[in-house]
């Protein structure tokens, strides 16, 4: 849905400083009902392929994916997207890390009653705990970057660390493959095998 794009792309400038009347204006337009509060767009991706992959289509539900450009953005977000601004239902996926920032910015707004879902430690790990780092290590291969993560691997600084931390850490080492293992790791869960916190969003929705 072009408008629940236009709505994002609005919601985004108004946060930086500027006018909330196309904002306002797009979330009629699009009857957005729910926006769901996200880091990043690695973060976008998972929720909207897990969501593709059960038949569910968000913006046309009134529901707007809405990455942030970092956790401690959340505090420009809430005050816009909830009371006292355009007052919809909140909800959102943070690290345990970042739960307070959230949990400070709701309660300033008088929306701590709106759920957020908490990643032990990042969604990455989440999937990689899920999946297994064998599978995940076939995904790469898959994808045709065996040969890069082996580079990686072999650096000293990778030496001695878990696994799971180390193909947490080669996602993030070349822009844009978070994102694009986002979508690739939730395609590949068993619909049994899915991150609480990420089934518990969708489950919300």
């Amino acid at each position: 849905m072009a408008d629940m794009g236009a709505f994002r792309e609005a919601v985004t400038a108004w946060a930086a400083g500027g006018p909330g009347g196309p904002a306002r204006e797009l979330a009629e337009r699009s009857r957005v009902r729910t926006v769901v509060l996200l880091e990043g767009l690695s973060d976008a991706a998972a929720v909207n392929a897990l969501a593709e992959r059960r038949g569910r289509h968000l913006a046309g539900e009134g529901v707007c994916v809405l990455p942030m450009g970092g956790a401690m953005s959340v505090g420009r977000f809430v005050p816009l997207l909830g009371p006292p601004g355009l007052d919809l239902r909140l909800t959102g996926l943070c690290d345990e890390a970042e739960h307070p920032y959230y949990t400070r910015a709701l309660e300033r707004s008088a929306s701590a009653q709106q759920e957020i879902f908490v990643c032990a430690a990042d969604l990455e790990d989440e999937l990689i705990r899920a999946l297994g780092v064998t599978r995940v290590r076939e995904l790469i291969e898959a994808e045709g970057e065996l040969r890069p993560l082996k580079t990686f691997l072999s650096q000293p600084a990778q030496r001695g660390r878990p696994v799971g931390q180390q193909l947490r850490r080669f996602f993030g080492t070349k822009k844009g493959r978070k994102i694009h293992y986002g979508r690739v790791l939730v395609e590949a869960l068993a619909p049994d095998r899915t991150p609480a916190p990420l089934d518990d969003l969708l489950s919300s929705l």
